[in-house]
C-alpha cells in the first residue's frame, strides 16, 4: 500500500536554493513545492496544508521571523525548519523562541537536512505522547520510573541534572535553546553559566568521554541537542 508522499514547502527567495532542494528532496520521495516570498508562502500554506516547511529568514517582502511569529499566532502546527547562515546565531535563537522546530545552516549537506526532517516530522507525530523509555546506544532513561542508566548501571542524577536530561529527552534530535531550557528547569530567564555547570556535570556522568560528548551535543551561541544516533 503506497503512503501520500510528505509535502514540504520550501520558502526561499534564491531560485538556486529552490532547485537544489527540489531535486535533493523529490529523490528521497517528498513532494517539493516552492515560494519565493512571504505572499506566495500564505497563500500556498493555506490552500496546499504542507506537511513540512523551509523557511528563510531573509525574504524580499516580509521577514522570515515575522512569517514565523505570524502563523505560530494563527495556530498553524506544521514544522516549520529555519534555513540560516552559519553566523545568524542570534537570528536563529530568535526563531527558534518564536517556534520554529530546527535550523539548518547554509550551506548545508542534504543527507544532515533530511535527517533533521525526519527527526521534526516524528516528533510532532509523537507530540501528543512521548515514549515512556528512551534507548540510546549504552543510555537508557525511564521518563515514568525517574530512571538512568548507562551500560545497565543506575546513574544518580540531582534534581536539575535530571530535569534538564528529561527535557533533552522529550525533544529528542532538537535543539533547545538556553533560554527554553532555563525557563522550564529554573522557571526564569537566569545566567547562562548556570545551565553549562550543570550540563557538564550531567555529561561526567553519562558521557564516556565528557569532553567530547556523544549524547549531550552544543550547539554553539544557541543552546543543546539530544543526538539522534550514537
Amino acid at each position: 500500500m503506497n503512503h501520500p508522499a510528505v509535502k514540504i514547502l520550501v520558502v526561499d527567495d534564491e531560485p538556486a536554493i529552490r532547485k537544489l532542494l527540489d531535486v535533493g528532496l523529490s529523490s528521497q520521495d517528498f513532494l517539493v513545492q516552492g515560494a519565493q516570498n512571504a505572499k506566495a508562502a500564505i497563500t500556498m500554506a493555506a490552500s496546499e496544508t504542507p506537511d513540512l516547511v523551509l523557511l528563510d529568514l531573509g525574504l524580499p517582502d516580509m521577514g522570515g521571523h515575522e512569517l514565523l511569529a505570524k502563523w505560530r499566532a494563527e495556530g498553524v502546527s506544521f514544522p516549520i525548519i529555519i534555513l540560516s547562515s552559519r553566523t545568524d546565531e542570534e537570528g536563529i535563537v530568535k526563531a527558534l523562541e518564536l517556534g520554529a522546530d530546527d535550523y539548518v545552516t547554509k550551506p548545508f549537506r542534504m543527507n544532515e537536512l533530511v535527517a533533521r526532517i525526519r527527526v521534526a516530522l516524528r516528533h510532532r507525530l509523537q507530540a501528543n505522547g512521548e515514549p515512556p523509555v528512551l534507548q540510546l546506544g549504552e543510555l537508557s532513561v525511564d521518563l515514568v520510573k525517574r530512571i538512568v542508566k548507562v551500560r545497565d548501571e543506575e546513574i544518580k542524577l540531582t534534581p536539575k541534572e535530571y530535569d534538564i536530561l528529561q527535557l533533552l529527552v522529550q525533544h529528542h534530535g532538537r535543539v533547545l535553546t538556553h533560554r527554553f531550557i532555563l525557563d522550564k528547569v529554573w522557571g526564569e530567564f537566569t545566567d547562562v553559566q548556570y545551565l553549562r555547570v550543570y550540563v557538564r556535570q550531567l555529561r561526567q556522568k553519562i558521557e564516556e568521554s565528557p569532553d567530547q560528548p556523544r549524547y549531550i551535543l552544543t550547539e554553539t551561541g544557541v543552546g543543546y541537542r539530544l543526538s539522534e544516533t550514537v
